[in-house]
């Protein structure tokens, strides 16, 4: 009985150890990020290179992704709605909801699946070819080089895909309402006007800009830390895609409480 409580007890010491071990270190990483970002030149054009592999390149499947979403979610509110009688509140809970909570999280989502795994792959395979091994042999600094622009681009781009998330869902949810449902195209847009205010669009930018910093940062360190050949490219892409994601719906409702109280 001894025996299995004391190899119990080992399993749970190890794991401890092996979590904060690997919290120090994904930590570490992004405080050297930060200290080479205020002590050394920013590659600008590495960084807007960056915000267009990120950003633009990711602006056709943002504006399906909220266009559709803001179609069902208005879909949806009319069938609660109208039990009700509450249908001229339809274009306000659209907004809303696109604006403060599905635009961030969805437009956060998609993105990572685009391009934070690929940034993930792309790292982890120039640290399985060695590749920054030469550009550390080269005195280039590799966070400068590659870590820096992609963190800082996935954090300024973030809220201006965002934008286009929530424009498109209100759209979707217009084009529902009013040509599918035959509403009064009047009450969608007096609703909006009514119930949206600024701080509610600044609320959703502000999460959007960290879920760029967050799967840009993810990324970035899954793939600096792969190890295990082509295997190990995969299963670092397949992590940061996961953890990213887990991290930003963790992060939203942290984020959600904390607006809510400024």
């Amino acid at each position: 009985m001894l025996r299995i409580a004391t190899r119990i007890l080992d399993k749970i010491g190890s794991y401890t150890l092996d979590l904060c071990s690997a919290l120090g270190t994904f930590f570490i990483f992004l405080l050297i990020a930060f200290k080479v970002l205020i002590t050394t030149k920013l590659k600008v054009h590495k960084t807007l290179y960056q915000m267009n592999r990120i950003g633009v390149e990711s602006f056709n499947i943002i504006v399906l992704t909220g266009m559709f979403a803001g179609m069902v979610f208005a879909l949806q509110s009319y069938i609660g709605f109208q039990r009700v009688g509450g249908e001229q509140f339809i274009g306000a809970v659209v907004a809303l909801g696109m604006i403060r909570e599905l635009g961030p999280v969805l437009s956060g989502l998609m993105v990572t699946g685009r391009a934070c795994s690929a940034i993930a792959a792309e790292i982890g395979t120039m640290r399985i070819t060695e590749q920054l091994d030469a550009l550390s042999t080269l005195r280039i600094n590799v966070f400068q080089y590659l870590i820096v622009p992609r963190i800082l681009a996935g954090t300024i781009i973030m809220p201006f895909l965002t934008i286009f998330s929530m424009i498109f869902g209100v759209i979707g949810g217009y084009i529902v309402c009013v040509h599918i449902l035959q509403l009064s195209p009047e009450d969608y847009y007096n609703s909006i006007r009514t119930y949206v205010e600024m701080r509610d669009i600044s609320s959703g930018l502000s999460k959007a800009c960290a879920f760029g910093f967050i799967l840009s940062w993810v990324g970035s360190y899954k793939g600096f830390y792969t190890h295990g050949g082509a295997y190990g490219v995969g299963i670092a892409t397949t992590q940061s895609v996961v953890q990213s994601s887990i991290m930003i719906l963790i992060a939203n409702y942290f984020l959600t409480k904390f607006l809510e109280h400024l």
